[in-house]
């Protein structure tokens, strides 16, 4: 198990698991530009890492993030954040590459704007029962500009959406629950405990056949199921005549697990 702490985001790994950690405690985990950046380097570091399969981001503190500070960024976002050198993109909108690897995102207490945007672009996401969501960029004169237009009306329909970007309310775990923005509600000290057991069970599974999933599912989405749909084969003989493949053969014939390592 290694751990680092890079200004304001940790980084952990436990296994094939990488732990992202939010680390701007006495700003409530409010994103400035240092943290950005920050953010967008460890996932990079994460895509890079052939032993990390599956991600886990989390919130140190009793809050996963209040948002912007709008502060310390307004100035630089009105010109466009460029995602620096060796990062990826973690919401997904901005001018850089998407991880090609899950994403789990485990929530609590204050989720606000870009920390709902970075929900949306995840692939998993749990929160503990006291968290409290808002995109409140319309109460601030502005609007979401991290993907909650591109992105919430997909997993929650138009008018929960609307619901909820046009005004700037607030909302609930369970309401959260409701849209589909979450995929499990737990306590507080079950959260990370949760999220981590997720990520083994991912972690087990054949990495390239994860990775296929991905790439699948996000091209339906991006371009359409047809376009999808006609990529199908090839990805289908590239994942095929893997070694891992193989291996889910012969431990289906042995009635064991299987032991995947992404060849």
């Amino acid at each position: 198990m290694t751990a680092s702490i890079k200004g304001h985001v940790s980084r952990e790994q436990r296994g094939a698991i990488m732990l992202i950690g939010l680390d701007r405690v006495a700003k409530r985990n409010a994103f400035d530009m240092q943290m950005l950046n920050e953010l967008s380097l460890a996932y990079g570091e994460f895509e890079r890492n052939d032993q990390a399969r599956v991600a886990v981001v989390f919130a140190h503190g009793e809050h996963f993030t209040a948002g912007l500070d709008l502060a310390e960024t307004g100035s630089t976002l009105v010109n466009g954040w460029q995602v620096p050198e060796g990062g990826y993109d973690p919401w997904g909108v901005f001018a850089g590459p998407r991880v090609s690897k899950p994403v789990i995102v485990a929530a609590q207490g204050y989720c606000l704007t870009l920390g709902i945007e970075l929900m949306l672009a995840a692939d998993i996401n749990l929160c503990a029962s006291n968290a409290r969501f808002a995109q409140i960029e319309v109460q601030r004169g502005l609007f979401a500009f991290g993907g909650a237009t591109l992105r919430m009306h997909q997993i929650a329909g138009w008018g929960n959406a609307m619901r909820w970007l046009l005004t700037g309310d607030e909302f609930d775990a369970h309401e959260a629950l409701r849209m589909g923005l979450v995929q499990e509600v737990m306590a507080y000290e079950d959260l990370l405990p949760c999220a981590l057991h997720l990520a083994g069970r991912i972690a087990e599974r054949a990495p390239l056949g994860v990775r296929a999933t991905l790439a699948s599912a996000r091209q339906a989405v991006r371009e359409g199921e047809e376009a999808a749909a006609r990529q199908l084969p090839a990805l289908m003989q590239q994942v095929m005549s893997s070694e891992d493949a193989k291996e889910g053969l012969c431990a289906l014939n042995e009635r064991r697990p299987g032991h995947f390592t992404g060849s």
